[in-house]
């Protein structure tokens, strides 16, 4: 399993907006590519000074099912058009991360 972990950042006004574009757009147009191996999207959430964080955590099945999602340069972030302009700031790349292991409590 890997994990693509990504950051942008809204003002505390537009934080709002953002999480409902995510919902109702962004999510949708991930899940509407139907890439074999991707499993699921998470989206937190933090306040922070004078903005509000946003991280999403994608998982696949493999890098190459990432590779399908994003293409050849993979750590590209992901920003559709609309994003970019509700977004007062973004990381330029993603991150990956094989998971070793889960651990459920309870």
């Amino acid at each position: 399993m890997i994990k693509r972990i990504w950051n942008g950042y809204t003002t505390r006004e537009n934080a709002d907006a953002y999480e409902r574009l995510l919902d109702t757009f962004v999510f949708p147009g991930i899940e509407a590519k139907k890439i074999h191996g991707y499993r699921s999207i998470e989206l937190l959430r933090r306040e922070a000074d004078d903005e509000v964080q946003f991280t999403t955590v994608m998982s696949f099945d493999s890098l190459d099912n990432v590779i399908a999602f994003q293409g050849a340069d993979y750590e590209a972030a992901y920003v559709p058009e609309q994003a970019r302009k509700i977004l007062k700031r973004w990381d330029q790349r993603s991150t990956h991360h094989e998971v070793l292991q889960t651990r459920i409590y309870g």
